[in-house]
């Protein structure tokens, strides 16, 4: 199925047709035009409003993993310290990708429908002295929200660097880049930005970049070369010109709605979404309300139903929502209300959809 008539997958999310207009210009060689620079130099202004950071943005052409590898590999050695704090799939996941880079893992987990207990995470880090910690602000298998800001003190308390996975949170939730001390920040295109996966961004501290210096890692992914490319206008290969024309619209949108609206009209459909999914006695994942995300939400599949039967059932009546993976595949479905999907009438036709559905004899 190429297209739905109500999408509601948790990333690559929904792309407005305003949107998909930017990649329709034949644009000339990032290399070369001056133009490109200064449309490059005005993402990162607005990202960095967004995101409330005084910090450089590195915009990577490339899906968001290239954000999350690219950032561990330009800050560390093989053999340096990092705690992985541990919540979802991700969390853990971040561990393994640290550990099969050669570093030193520790995991500080808190399972998977709970969020980090800070005073856990400053024992671990005082015993262990890590070198960085790793923190994913939303969940997205597993629906929670993380905060941040004490984690990050504790960063600051033990001399760590602050790694932060916000692909599938900011834009849509309030994320401060500065004031919880995130040295590396890593976001997405195809989340709340609602653009196709192209894009990964990197918002970087000054103590990451010497950091960044210090180890010297050299790779189409290394973050070491946009320090000065953009002011040198030489960057370490051909950007992606209608990508970085989309990101600069979806930002300029994001900022004329305003930060406050539209974090509010993510929390306000999240709201709706679930308390239509409890009215139809559906469980949700966590059953802890407040630590879930205004960005998606997740929920146990129905009594009676396989995920697949599920999966089948919605797609048939032009619904398509997403499973869940580790060890919620099959047990968890998730809706993904960020971006161009965080609509009221279209989560609302959703919902509608799924009582239908289960409501089969």
């Amino acid at each position: 199925m190429e297209t739905y008539e109500v999408g509601l997958v948790p990333g690559p999310v929904s792309v407005p047709s305003e949107l998909r207009a930017a990649y329709q210009i034949n644009y000339g060689s990032s290399d070369l035009e001056e133009e490109f620079f200064k449309l490059y130099q005005r993402c990162e202004s607005h990202l960095g409003r967004i995101l409330a950071t005084q910090n450089r943005v590195v915009i990577h052409s490339g899906e968001g993993m290239i954000a999350l590898w690219g950032a561990l590999k330009s800050a560390l050695r093989p053999g340096d310290r990092v705690l992985a704090v541990a919540n979802g799939v991700f969390g853990y996941g971040i561990g393994d990708m640290a550990r099969q880079l050669g570093m030193e893992v520790e995991v500080v987990g808190f399972g998977y429908d709970n969020v980090p207990d800070p005073q856990q995470v400053r024992e671990s880090a005082g015993r262990f002295r890590p070198r960085l910690v790793t923190a994913v602000h939303c969940e997205t298998p597993s629906g929670t929200l993380t905060p941040l800001k004490e984690i990050g003190e504790i960063c600051q308390e033990f001399d760590a660097l602050f790694y932060v996975d916000f692909v599938s949170s900011g834009g849509g939730v309030e994320v401060r880049v500065d004031d919880w001390h995130i040295d590396l920040g890593l976001l997405g295109s195809q989340k709340v930005l609602s653009l196709p996966p192209d894009l990964a961004m990197v918002t970087v501290s000054e103590r990451g970049w010497s950091a960044i210096e210090e180890v010297g890692y050299v790779g189409y992914d290394a973050l070491a070369p946009w320090r000065t490319g953009v002011r040198d206008r030489h960057l370490p290969y051909t950007h992606n010109w209608h990508a970085i024309a989309g990101l600069n619209l979806a930002t300029e949108l994001i900022l004329q709605e305003g930060l406050a609206t539209v974090f509010q009209r993510h929390t306000d459909v999240a709201a709706d979404c679930r308390s239509q999914l409890q009215a139809m006695s559906v469980e949700l994942f966590p059953v802890r309300e407040d630590i879930c995300s205004p960005t998606v939400t997740a929920a146990k599949v129905p009594d009676g139903w396989s995920w697949a039967e599920l999966d089948q059932a919605l797609r048939a009546r032009g619904m398509v929502v997403g499973g869940s993976y580790g060890p919620l595949a099959d047990k968890v479905f998730r809706i993904g209300h960020m971006g161009s999907q965080a609509r009221r009438d279209l989560v609302g036709r959703g919902m509608e959809i799924l009582e239908e559905v289960l409501k089969r004899d």
